[in-house]
C-alpha cells in the first residue's frame, strides 16, 4: 500500500516527537531540610554518615561551594520553584505579618493575607507548569508552602494546602520520608507506565524538626558521647540519607536511572544546640556560610561527568539547567545561570560573583519586600560583603545587634570569624556597588555605613 507524501511526512514528525518525548530525561529534585553544608560524611563531617548522598555525590558534578540566596524555608523553596530572587517572586518570609498595610491589601482584595501571598505563585511560569506544558508528569510531596500542589502546576502531589484543615503543616505530604515512600513510587511507577517523562520534588521535613529518628540510629550516636539533641540531629540526618537511597535505588529497579537527572540542595543550613532542640545563631535565617551554603549536585550518568567542581554555584541555577535538560525554553527573566553545557563539557563556569538577600520571617508588606529587607550580601571571588538594612523585623527577630558592613575573606576565613571591612573600605564600596547594580533598594537604608 502506498502512502501519500503528506502523510508519510506526519507519520515521521509523529514519531520523531514521540522519540523525543522519550529521549527526555526525567527530573529529580531532592530536598533536604534544616542541614548544614558541613553535616555531610562527604563534606568533611567526621560522625555523621551518609553513605546515600556520598554515593549520588560521587556519581555527581558536585559544587561543594554553592548557595541558596535566602536561608528561610519558604522563600527559598519559591526561588527553587520559580528561578527567582525573593525580591523577584515577593514571596520573602514564611507568614504575613499583622501591620497596616497587608490588613490594607486584604480589605482591598477582599481575601485573607495568606490568600494573598500564595496568590504571587499563579502569575509566575514555575518549574512543573512549564515541564508539564512539555508532556512532563509532575509530583510534589513533603515541604510545599504555596496552597494545594495544583496551584503550582504539579500534576500529582500531598499538599493540600491552605486554607484546607491541616494544609501546611501536618498534611500527608509532610510524612513522606518519616512513614515510607510508597506515594512516591507509586507516581514512578504510574509515570514509567504510561511512557511519560516526570519531574519529582522530593522535600521531606527532614532533617527539620521534629527530631524524631529510628531509636537504632539514635543509640548509634548517643554512644559516641553526644547530648541528646546533638545525637537526635545527627540520626535525622543519616535518616534522611536512607531515604534518599532508597529513591535512587527505585529508579534503578525501574530500569529508568541512566535517564534521569537528580539534583540535590538544601533550603537552608543549621547549627545544632547541644542543650536544646532548635538551631543556633549564625545558621537558619541568616545570612553567613551556615545559613546559606550547601552542596549542589548534579547527576545525570552517561551526560554529566562526575567532578568535584569548585566554582560558585546559587539555586538559582537549578530551574534554568532543569529546564535546558528537558529541551524546555526558559523564561527570559530568570537571573540564573543555565550550567548544562559546562556540566557535559567539564569546562569551567564563567562566574566570579553571586548575590543573596535576608528578609523578616514575618512579611510586613505582602507585596513589597523591601519593607522587610534585614541583609543583602554578595560573594565575589572569596570576598563576602553583608550588609545590613532597617526592614521591619517583627517577631522572630534576627540579629539584634548586628549593624555595621561585614567583610569575610571567606578562603582564609571560611567560619566567617574576622571582620575586615574597616581594613579594607575600598574593597566594601566596590561591593557595595556591585549589590546596587543587582538590585537597587530605593527605601531602605544601610544600617552603619
Amino acid at each position: 500500500m502506498k502512502f501519500p507524501l503528506f502523510a508519510l511526512c506526519s507519520l515521521s514528525i509523529l514519531c520523531s516527537l514521540a522519540r523525543a518525548a522519550q529521549d527526555r530525561p526525567n527530573i529529580v529534585l531532592i530536598l533536604s531540610d534544616d542541614q548544614s553544608w558541613t553535616d555531610y560524611s562527604f563534606m568533611g563531617h567526621e560522625q555523621i554518615d551518609t553513605p546515600r548522598i556520598d554515593r549520588l555525590a560521587g556519581e555527581s558534578a558536585a559544587f561543594t561551594r554553592a548557595y541558596v540566596p535566602t536561608a528561610l524555608c519558604r522563600p527559598s523553596l519559591m526561588t527553587l520553584a520559580t528561578g527567582l530572587y525573593v525580591h523577584q517572586h515577593r514571596t520573602s518570609g514564611n507568614d504575613p505579618a499583622e501591620t497596616e498595610a497587608n490588613a490594607a491589601h486584604s480589605k482591598a482584595a477582599g481575601e485573607d493575607p495568606r490568600e494573598l501571598l500564595i496568590s504571587h505563585i499563579d502569575a509566575l511560569p514555575t518549574l512543573p507548569k512549564l515541564l508539564g506544558e512539555a508532556g512532563y508528569l509532575s509530583h510534589q510531596s513533603g515541604k510545599w508552602w504555596e496552597g494545594p500542589y495544583q496551584r503550582g502546576g504539579f500534576t500529582h502531589g500531598m499538599t493540600r494546602g491552605y486554607p484546607k484543615p491541616k494544609g501546611r503543616h501536618g498534611d500527608d505530604g509532610l510524612k513522606i520520608g518519616r512513614e515510607g515512600m510508597e506515594p512516591i513510587f507509586d507516581f514512578i511507577d504510574t509515570a514509567v507506565d504510561a511512557e511519560k517523562p516526570f519531574f519529582l520534588w522530593y522535600a521531606p521535613f527532614m532533617p527539620h524538626t521534629p527530631h524524631t529518628p529510628p531509636a537504632r540510629l539514635l543509640e548509634k550516636y548517643k554512644a559516641q558521647g553526644l547530648t541528646d539533641a546533638v545525637a537526635k540531629y545527627y540520626s535525622m540526618c543519616e535518616w534522611f540519607d536512607e531515604t534518599c537511597g532508597q529513591l535512587v535505588d527505585r529508579l534503578d529497579e525501574k530500569g529508568i536511572r541512566e535517564n534521569t537527572l537528580i539534583v540535590y540542595v538544601c533550603d537552608n543550613g543549621w547549627v545544632q544546640l547541644e542543650d536544646r532542640n532548635g538551631y543556633g545563631p549564625k545558621s537558619k535565617r541568616s545570612p553567613y556560610e551556615k545559613g546559606t551554603r550547601t552542596p549542589i549536585l548534579f547527576s545525570w550518568p552517561g551526560v554529566i561527568d562526575q567532578a568535584n567542581r569548585s566554582e560558585l554555584c546559587s539555586s538559582i541555577d537549578i530551574m534554568p539547567t532543569m529546564l535546558a535538560a528537558a529541551g524546555v525554553e526558559a523564561p527570559k527573566n530568570l537571573p540564573g545561570l543555565n550550567l548544562l553545557p559546562a556540566l557535559k563539557s567539564g569546562k569551567a563556569i564563567r562566574r566570579d560573583t553571586i548575590f543573596g538577600e535576608a528578609f523578616a520571617h514575618d512579611i510586613a508588606n505582602i507585596h513589597k519586600p523591601e519593607d522587610s529587607l534585614l541583609y543583602r550580601w554578595v560573594i565575589e571571588d572569596e570576598w563576602k560583603l553583608l550588609l545590613s538594612y532597617d526592614g521591619r523585623q517583627g517577631k522572630m527577630k534576627y540579629p539584634p545587634n548586628e549593624t555595621a558592613p561585614r567583610l569575610f575573606n571567606l578562603k582564609n576565613d571560611p567560619y566567617e570569624k574576622n571582620d575586615l571591612a574597616k581594613a579594607n573600605p575600598k574593597v566594601v564600596k566596590r561591593l557595595a556597588k556591585k549589590l546596587d547594580g543587582w538590585w537597587s533598594v530605593t527605601e531602605r537604608s544601610v544600617v552603619g555605613m
